[in-house]
C-alpha cells in the first residue's frame, strides 16, 4: 500500500513536471513583454506612481480571474473523456445538442481559426522580444536591428527545421528547463520586491478599477496590453489529454502562478525605484525593457540564453499544438485530409504535419520581418486570444446547461462574468487593429474560408454523389437476379454513405464483369468522443452471402488503421485470394446545375485534389489498393 501512495506520488510529480515544460511554456515567457507593452501604453506623458501600481493591478487580477478562476477552476472539469481545447469542447457541446445547433459548429469552426492566428505570433514575438534582450548585456548595446532580426531568424528556421525529426528527445529537457525559468522569475521578483515592498498594493482591485476610471480610453489600449500577460491560458485545457487535470492545477496553483506573480511585482517595484530616481533628478521616468534590467549585468547574458530556451519551448509548444489541432479538424470533417507522420513510436501525440509546418513558418518570418520588434508585434497578439477566449466561453455555457443538465438561469449567471470580461478585453485589443491587430483576424479569416468552403463543399458533394447512385438494397436484388463471374477473395468498398452502392463498385462490375466472393462495404467514421477502444470499433451487418455492411467508428484523436482494425473480427478477411481495398476518386467539376456558388466551387476543386491520398490517411498498404475515378458536377 505505502509502495502504490509512493508510486503515485512520484507519477504526479512527474507529470506536473512536464506540464510545467509544455503547458505554461506560452504564459510563462510573457513576463518578457507583458509589463512593458501595458507600461508603455500609460507613457504618454510621463509614469507616474499611480500608472504603475494600476498597470500591475490590472495584471495580477487578470491572472487570478482569467486563468486562475476561468481556466484552471472551472474549465479544466470540462474535459472531453479526458481531452480539452476548443475543438473538444465543440464535439462534447455537438454532443449535448444531438448536432443539431449550428452555432455549435460555427463557434468551434471560428475557435480553430484564431488559434492559427496566435500559433504564427507566440514563435515570432516570443523569440524575438528574447533575442532582443542581447542589447542589455554590457558591450552589445550597440547590436543593430538587423543582426537582432538574423539571430531570431536564424532559431526559428533551425526550430521549424527539427519538427520533421521529432521532437520527443528534446522534450525531456522541457520541464528541468522550464523549472530553472519560473525559479528565474520568482527570484528576480523577490529580489525587487524587497527593496520596494509598497508595491505590493497591487493586489488591491481598487488600484486598476481607479486607474481605469481615472484614464478614460488610454485605459483600454492599456488593458488590451495588459492582456499579454494571460497568453497561452488556452494550453491548460489543450494538453489535458497529455497530462491529466490534477498536474495541469497542481502545477499552476503552487508554482507558475506564484513565480509569474512574483515577477511581474518585481518588474513593478524595479519601476517604482526606477520613478524614484527620475523624480530625484528631476527627470521625466522613460519605459525601459524592466524585464531583461531585473537582473544584475554580469547575469544578463545567461538570462538571455535561459528567456531564449523558455522562447523556444514555448513556441514548439505552440507548434505541437498547431498539428493536434489540424489533426483534430480533420477527423472532424473541418479540413481536408493532409500527410500525418507519426515521428515517435511510443507516443501517439507526437505527429509532423508538412504543410502546417512551412505555412507557420511563412507566417511567422512575414511577421518577423514585417514588424521588426516585438513591440510594434505585441499589438497584433491579443485579438486571436481574446476571440478564442470568447468562444471557449460560449461553448463552456453549452456544454454547462445542455451536458450537465445545469440549470440555464444559474449556469448563466455563473458565465456572464467571465464572458463579459472576455468581450472587455476583446473589445479593447479591437482598438489596435491598425496597429497590427489585424494580421490574427486575417489569417483567421483565411483559415475560416477554408473551413467553411470544406464543409460546405463536402456536404454538396455528398448529396449530388447520393443523387447519381443506385441504392445498396436494389444494386444487391439485381445481382440475385443476374449473378456475374465470381472471384476469389475479399473486396473492401470504402464509401461515405452505406445505403448508397459504392461508385468503385459499380465501376469495377462494369469494366471487370465480375464480383469477388466476399464484399464489404465500409464506412469509416469520426466519434464526438477522443478515443473508441479498439474492440468497439468495428460493427457488422449481413445483408446476403455476399455482402456485408461494416462500421468502423474512431474517436478524433485515434490513429485510423483499418486493415488490423477489420482483421481483429476473425473471419472477416479470410480465404483464398487475398483482400483488396477499392477506392472511390471523384473528379470535381462546375455543373450546370451548380449546387455551389462558382467560386467556393474552384476552392473546394482545389482543396479536394491536393488533398493528402485516402488510402495513406487509412493506412492501406499501396500494393493492396484498387482506385477507380468517377466524376461529381458541382
Amino acid at each position: 500500500m505505502h509502495d502504490a501512495s509512493h508510486s503515485k506520488r512520484n507519477s504526479l510529480a512527474a507529470l506536473t513536471l512536464g506540464a510545467i515544460g509544455v503547458v505554461y511554456g506560452d504564459i510563462g515567457t510573457s513576463p518578457l513583454y507583458a509589463f512593458r507593452e501595458a507600461l508603455a501604453q500609460a507613457a504618454q506623458d510621463g509614469i507616474s506612481r499611480g500608472e504603475i501600481i494600476g498597470v500591475l493591478s490590472l495584471a495580477l487580477w487578470a491572472l487570478i480571474i482569467v486563468v486562475t478562476m476561468k481556466y484552471v477552476l472551472f474549465l479544466t472539469r470540462m474535459d472531453n473523456g479526458g481531452e480539452g481545447g476548443v475543438l473538444s469542447l465543440m464535439a462534447l457541446a455537438r454532443r449535448a445538442t444531438g448536432g443539431r445547433w449550428l452555432v455549435v459548429a460555427v463557434l468551434g469552426a471560428t475557435g480553430a481559426a484564431l488559434f492559427y492566428g496566435d500559433a504564427i505570433i507566440t514563435p515570432a514575438l516570443s523569440v524575438l522580444s528574447a533575442v532582443e534582450g542581447l542589447k542589455t548585456i554590457p558591450g552589445l548595446d550597440g547590436m543593430s536591428q538587423s543582426m537582432i532580426l538574423g539571430v531570431t531568424v536564424g532559431i526559428l528556421v533551425a526550430l521549424f527545421a527539427i519538427q520533421a525529426h521529432g521532437t520527443a528527445r528534446v522534450a525531456v529537457l522541457f520541464g528541468p528547463v522550464c523549472l530553472i525559468w519560473f525559479l528565474s522569475l520568482a527570484a528576480l521578483g523577490l529580489w525587487h520586491i524587497v527593496q520596494a515592498p509598497e508595491i505590493l498594493h497591487a493586489f488591491n482591485p481598487v488600484n486598476a478599477c481607479r486607474f481605469l476610471l481615472s484614464h478614460g480610453t488610454t485605459g483600454l489600449f492599456v488593458l488590451g496590453a495588459v492582456f499579454l500577460t494571460v497568453t497561452g491560458a488556452e494550453a491548460l485545457i489543450a494538453d489535458m489529454g497529455h497530462f491529466g487535470r490534477r498536474p495541469i492545477q497542481l502545477g499552476w496553483l503552487s508554482f507558475v502562478w506564484p513565480a509569474l506573480s512574483l515577477n511581474y511585482l518585481g518588474q513593478g517595484a524595479l519601476a517604482l525605484q526606477a520613478l524614484a530616481a527620475a523624480q530625484a533628478a528631476g527627470q521625466p521616468l522613460a519605459n525601459a525593457d524592466w524585464f531583461f534590467i531585473m537582473a544584475p549585468e554580469a547575469l544578463r547574458a545567461p538570462l538571455v540564453i535561459l528567456a531564449t530556451c523558455a522562447t523556444i519551448i514555448a513556441s514548439q509548444a505552440v507548434i505541437t499544438g498547431a498539428y493536434s489541432l489540424t489533426h483534430q479538424a480533420i477527423a472532424l470533417g473541418l479540413l481536408p485530409r493532409m500527410h500525418i507522420r507519426q515521428t515517435s513510436a511510443d507516443q501517439i501525440g507526437q505527429i509532423y504535419m508538412p504543410v502546417i509546418n512551412w505555412l507557420v513558418l511563412a507566417g511567422v518570418l512575414v511577421l518577423v520581418f514585417g514588424f521588426r520588434s516585438s513591440s510594434a508585434m505585441a499589438a497584433a497578439y491579443g485579438i486571436a486570444v481574446t476571440g478564442t477566449m470568447v468562444v471557449t466561453t460560449c461553448l463552456a455555457f453549452i456544454i454547462a446547461w445542455k451536458y450537465w443538465q445545469w440549470d440555464p438561469v444559474w449556469t448563466a449567471m455563473l458565465v456572464a462574468p467571465f464572458l463579459a470580461l472576455d468581450l472587455f478585453f476583446f473589445g479593447a485589443n479591437i482598438l489596435r487593429v491598425s496597429e497590427g491587430g489585424w494580421v490574427p483576424l486575417l489569417v483567421a479569416a483565411m483559415v475560416g474560408l477554408v473551413i467553411a468552403v470544406w464543409v460546405k463543399g463536402r456536404q454538396a458533394a455528398r448529396t449530388r454523389a447520393a443523387g447519381q447512385g443506385v441504392p445498396l438494397a436494389e444494386f444487391v436484388a439485381a445481382i440475385k437476379a443476374r449473378p456475374p463471374l465470381r472471384i476469389e477473395g475479399v473486396a473492401v468498398f470504402l464509401t461515405q454513405d452505406a445505403d448508397i452502392a459504392p461508385s468503385a463498385l459499380l465501376h469495377n462490375l462494369k469494366h471487370n464483369k465480375a464480383l469477388h466472393r466476399t464484399n464489404i462495404i465500409l464506412t469509416v467514421e469520426r466519434q464526438g468522443s477522443p478515443h473508441v477502444a479498439p474492440p468497439d470499433r468495428l460493427t457488422t451487418e449481413r445483408i446476403d452471402g455476399d455482402f456485408i455492411k461494416a462500421r468502423l467508428s474512431y474517436g478524433y484523436m485515434d490513429a485510423v488503421d483499418v486493415p488490423s482494425d477489420l482483421a481483429r473480427r476473425e473471419g472477416l478477411l479470410a480465404g483464398p485470394g487475398g483482400t483488396s481495398f477499392f477506392v472511390g476518386r471523384s473528379a470535381i467539376r462546375v455543373g450546370t446545375r451548380p449546387a455551389l456558388p462558382r467560386w467556393m466551387t474552384t476552392v473546394y476543386m482545389f482543396l479536394h485534389r491536393n488533398a493528402a491520398d485516402p488510402t495513406a490517411y487509412f493506412t492501406i498498404p499501396p500494393n493492396r489498393v484498387v482506385e477507380l475515378g468517377s466524376q461529381v458536377e458541382l
